[in-house]
């Protein structure tokens, strides 16, 4: 937090924070007028959009399958392989993806081909991109989330299922009647915390993915900063976006925290 004063000062390391003289919000009325601010903030909410509606179900509906299996052995296998993307660095899953769709020598582009179809250049293509941004993060955090959900779901009362068999409720119902209900309230928080993101981004995942052909999807705010404010040396600027967001995604979470209450649903508080 002592960090955010350089955003109001006209900050000179050499001088230090505090003897820096005062900008009269320099870098606030700077960042309304850059040129790439409308381009970078419509891509992040873009990723974080679709991110959101898709990823987030993902380790619901994958928990919820999960805890359908009835064998133990397939169980634990399962969720392993499945929790293994969440450890690896996005250097490396960032490599695979592209080694995985390269259109020369990739698998995939070779199986269309084998098919019969033409190859696809997933990588330099806009929309190909953003697909596959969305499923390599699906792919890297679907594991993980689902131990919330399944931890979760073992503090359900074992006789609401007996309850529900006796009414003549098979799995489907079982699911829709007691599982879903007993684990809305970590629905409701996680969803809510989620929602706190959606002006922010993680730095690995695009930077170890963008490539010159599709900067137009793949600038968001998070390598917008890095060469604004590593590169050029511009950290008043950066770190005056940064509290912005910061703020945006503080009122984003009371909202949504405050939308929760309104419906009836237990909140963060």
């Amino acid at each position: 937090m002592f960090g955010l004063l350089i955003a109001f000062k006209d900050y000179n390391m050499f001088q230090g924070v505090f003897k820096s003289p005062w900008n009269d919000f320099a870098y606030f009325k700077e960042m309304i007028h850059l040129p790439d601010l409308y381009k970078i903030t419509r891509n992040t909410l873009m990723l974080n959009v679709l991110g959101l509606v898709f990823g987030f179900p993902a380790p619901i509906i994958l928990a919820i399958l999960l805890n359908e299996v009835r064998s133990n052995y397939f169980k634990r296998v399962t969720q392993s392989l499945l929790y293994l993307p969440h450890f690896m660095s996005w250097v490396l899953m960032g490599g695979m993806i592209y080694a995985l769709l390269s259109p020369k020598y990739g698998i995939v582009n070779q199986v269309l081909q084998w098919i019969g179809l033409q190859p696809v250049y997933f990588m330099g293509e806009n929309a190909w991109w953003v697909t596959v941004f969305i499923g390599s993060g699906i792919w890297a955090g679907v594991g993980w989330g689902t131990i919330i959900y399944l931890a979760a779901m073992t503090t359900l009362d074992p006789h609401l299922y007996e309850a529900a068999a006796i009414d003549g409720a098979g799995r489907w119902k079982k699911i829709v009647h007691v599982t879903l209900p007993g684990i809305m309230p970590t629905i409701v928080i996680l969803l809510i915390l989620n929602l706190g993101h959606m002006v922010s981004i993680g730095f690995e995942q695009p930077y170890a993915m963008m490539n010159p052909l599709v900067m137009d999807v793949a600038d968001v705010l998070s390598t917008y900063i890095y060469d604004l404010g590593i590169r050029q040396g511009g950290f008043g600027l950066t770190t005056a976006i940064g509290m912005i967001q910061s703020l945006v995604n503080l009122a984003l979470i009371f909202g949504a925290n405050f939308a929760a209450n309104k419906m009836g649903r237990e909140g963060i508080w």
